[in-house]
């Protein structure tokens, strides 16, 4: 039974949904190797490759996104944006040369 479609009910009480991108910049100089990022949306925390990746967040509210470093002793490069629902789908953060200073999370 290959090439088979399937037509599955559509969950009307699903909220509906919108996807950002995040670009993650870790400076090109730095005391942090292997330090990676962690993006928390919704209080929920997921690590992070550094680059842009896509986060599905909902379409109709207000989300604060947080980014933070972490390197198994401590957290640092925390960095927070209130993303609202007519701001652009992206963000940028960069991260921190030095490991006490706070990140940049910002609209592109």
């Amino acid at each position: 039974m290959h090439g088979r479609m399937i037509d599955l009910p559509m969950n009307a009480d699903a909220p509906a949904s919108r996807r950002i991108e995040l670009d993650l910049h870790k400076p090109w100089f730095s005391l942090m190797a292997g330090i990676r990022p962690t993006v928390v949306i919704g209080g929920r925390g997921q690590p992070a490759q550094w680059g842009v990746g896509t986060w599905q967040l909902p379409a109709e509210e207000t989300v604060v996104v947080r980014v933070f470093l972490f390197n198994r002793v401590w957290r640092f490069g925390q960095a927070e944006f209130a993303l609202r629902p007519e701001h652009p789908p992206a963000l940028v953060y960069r991260a921190p040369v030095l490991p006490f200073v706070r990140g940049r999370l910002r609209l592109p």
